[in-house]
């Protein structure tokens, strides 16, 4: 006996729940045993895969990530309590179905990729020897295994007078690199010795030409012995004596110069403006002042081209201790009337000094006029 039992849960896209009970024929009442089976029914059928991908709006072959990304980003705009206006549950079952398709599409490709790899692996280790006494050897020779120690041994043999044929080969690829080598260093040695000898041949005809024709008559200290060494036995003789020849002929080096043209070029501009403060004298009209402040922006212009030529000097000095500082434009023009100022001040105190002696001339002579008189008529 059959008993059908059809039960409405809920009016949710026509679901129904359909029952099926077998009872016993000897029981009339209801079954303390009995076995049953539940079917799901909906109006909503599964789609195919093709399908879901496309409600997805997505590719075949897309990786998981995408998969999820996808889902993620569609279930905040149709799932019940994310709140947004397109929200609809229908919606929202039918992605997750076509959701739950598709990454079960993917998975299903990706092992069926990994079975494909794992039987072509197998296919290529069938075809290799597994026996154990192919693994002896190093894998070499065939037949029984006498056979293939003997052919081993042979193979040995030959691989053992490769290895010595190409380590012969080396090294007389070496010896021959070595030889060449050594024989280009010859060769520029050589050519240096002639080039040598060539100069000294060249400057002994030229001292033989010289004294010949007498430039060595009249020097000065002929006739005198030659000062070897130096005062300071810490200096090298050589570089003293020869450091004394360019000396002695007026070869100075640059940066000697240079100093020494800085020093002049300061001292010059110095003298021309208190030259110029003298002139203007004291005190300054409007039209003096002006000429004064145009005479000092042009001192200052001077100024830093001399400092750029410092710049110069101290790139090419030898010794840091010798480097030069700049000149401050400011300094300079306040001491040109600090200068002034001191000059003009021991003038007025010689020129008080001056009348006041001229002053006291006429007492003098009265003085010594009474007196020879005094003295006359004593």
């Amino acid at each position: 006996m059959k008993w059908l039992c059809v039960v409405l849960m809920r009016n949710i896209q026509c679901r129904i729940w359909i029952c099926s009970v077998l009872v016993p024929k000897k029981h009339n009442t209801a079954p303390c045993c009995f076995d049953y089976g539940c079917r799901w029914l909906s109006d909503h059928r599964r789609k195919n895969i093709k399908d879901s991908y496309k409600l997805l709006k997505l590719q075949e072959g897309c990786s998981q990530e995408e998969v999820r990304n996808v889902y993620r980003d569609l279930a905040k705009q149709y799932h019940p309590d994310s709140g947004s206006t397109s929200a609809d549950s229908a919606t929202f079952i039918q992605i997750q179905e076509a959701y739950t398709t598709v990454l079960n599409d993917i998975d299903e490709k990706m092992k069926s990729r990994e079975k494909a790899e794992e039987d072509e692996e197998d296919k290529f280790k069938s075809k290799a020897p597994q026996h154990r006494h192919y693994l002896s050897f190093e894998g070499v020779g065939y037949g029984t295994p006498s056979q293939r120690q003997k052919q081993y041994t042979q193979f040995r043999v030959d691989r053992a007078s490769e290895q010595v044929m190409e380590y012969r080969k080396q090294v007389m690829e070496r010896q021959l690199a070595m030889n060449e080598s050594m024989l280009a260093k010859d060769v520029r040695h050589s050519k240096k010795a002639k080039i040598t000898q060539a100069i000294d041949r060249l400057v002994e005809d030229l001292i033989q030409e010289s004294m010949a024709k007498g430039d060595f008559d009249n020097l000065s200290g002929k006739g005198k012995p030659l000062r070897k060494f130096s005062d300071c036995p810490h200096i090298d003789p050589m570089t003293h004596n020869l450091n004394r020849i360019l000396i002695d002929n007026g070869y100075q080096p640059e940066w000697i110069v240079m100093q020494k043209e800085i020093r002049e070029t300061i001292e010059k501009l110095r003298k021309d403006m208190v030259n110029s403060r003298k002139k203007l004298g004291d005190p300054m009209t409007p039209q003096k002042e002006k000429q004064w402040k145009e005479v000092c922006e042009q001192f200052i212009e001077n100024i830093k081209t001399l400092n750029k030529r410092i710049n110069d000097f101290n790139l090419v000095v030898p010794i840091l201790s010798r480097q030069m500082v700049h000149f401050n434009a400011g300094k300079e023009i306040a001491r040109v009337q600090e200068l002034h100022t001191t000059q003009v001040e021991k003038k007025n105190g010689n020129d008080t000094k001056d009348s006041g002696n001229k002053s006291d001339r006429p007492l003098g002579v009265k003085n010594s006029f009474l007196k020879w008189i005094t003295l006359a008529l004593k």
